[in-house]
């Protein structure tokens, strides 16, 4: 059997700012050939932490290793093995896409020959081959972010720093990089996805880690997650004409909270095969017609505000 490697080993890793402490002793790994996801509320310390992995900050205490490189003593080596795309980022808007490309890849000491068929091969991929002479001001914010991406790859490397990626663009454009993702690690690259966005996560990561605090809460795949929070089991129903949530929750047997959304209604129960039955009956006796009836085991999201909000709900009792 095949060993499985680390592209990133965290051990002990801390960085305060005056008396916060932004991250606070974390330790965690990422497999190499992995996209693993790190999520966390707004100020939690995902970004600071991207800073310490990718060097851009020194940390206070604690070790990183990237590729098997020790980044406080060989950053160079773990840098050029690096590939990273920040939140805040745009390409030089006064040079061309292929400008950019050969920019970045003389930048990464990439060769002549090497970087423009790299950098042929990355803007079909990308879909800006049609762009590729045309000066960077004048593209989407989508266009924008295929070509930052696209720059982060031209030299080629093995594990790739994702900020928030498809964070403000349209459906369309964020599906495309979503998939652009994945294809890259099919191909092999390991990836490192910051995100807001949890569904995003839950789609695409082999195994998320959730940060509160400076502190890792928990890492897992997203269905054993999703499985250690029984409580978030529901029942979401659609009637053919609304109904008053809080009459579901004095009538329905085992329910314990009842939630609008959008057009249909979740019901939250420690058993929702029974809740579903129990439905269907009261839509009986009551003239409705059910135009939909799902039984739902817990999303991360779920499991996000449920370790969150317990890590809130624990300083408070200090």
């Amino acid at each position: 059997m095949e060993e499985v490697r680390n592209a990133v080993e965290v051990s002990r890793l801390t960085k305060r700012f005056g008396d916060i402490r932004a991250v606070d002793g974390i330790s965690f790994q990422v497999r190499e050939g992995e996209l693993f996801g790190f999520l966390g509320p707004n100020g939690a310390g995902k970004t600071t932490t991207v800073r310490l992995l990718t060097g851009v900050l020194r940390p206070d205490a604690g070790r990183i290793n990237i590729m098997g490189f020790d980044i406080s003593k060989a950053p160079l080596e773990a840098k050029m093995l690096m590939g990273i795309v920040p939140e805040m980022s745009n390409p030089y808007i006064d040079l061309s896409a292929w400008d950019n490309l050969m920019l970045m890849g003389e930048l990464y000491g990439v060769p002549k020959g090497r970087r423009r068929e790299k950098a042929m091969e990355l803007l079909e991929l990308f879909d800006l081959q049609d762009r590729r002479d045309q000066k960077t001001k004048g593209f989407s914010k989508g266009m924008k972010q295929r070509l930052i991406l696209a720059m982060a790859l031209i030299h080629e490397p093995k594990l790739l720093f994702l900020d928030e990626p498809t964070s403000g663009l349209d459906v369309q454009s964020a599906r495309l990089i979503r998939d652009l993702i994945r294809e890259l690690n099919r191909n092999g690259v390991t990836v490192f996805l910051t995100t807001h966005n949890i569904a995003e996560a839950d789609q695409m990561c082999d195994r998320v880690a959730i940060i509160d605090r400076g502190k890792i809460v928990a890492i897992d795949e997203p269905r054993n997650l999703k499985a250690a929070i029984k409580s978030s089991q529901s029942v979401e129903v659609a009637f053919d004409r609304p109904v008053d949530g809080s009459e579901l929750l004095r009538n329905i047997e085992g329910v314990s909270e009842v939630r609008r959304e959008g057009d249909r209604l979740r019901l939250y129960a420690d058993e929702p095969g029974d809740v579903a039955s129990r439905l269907v009956e009261y839509a009986k006796a009551h003239g409705l017609r059910v135009l939909s009836l799902n039984t739902l085991g817990p999303s991360l999201e779920d499991v996000f505000v449920h370790l969150t909000y317990a890590e809130e709900g624990r300083d408070a009792e200090r």
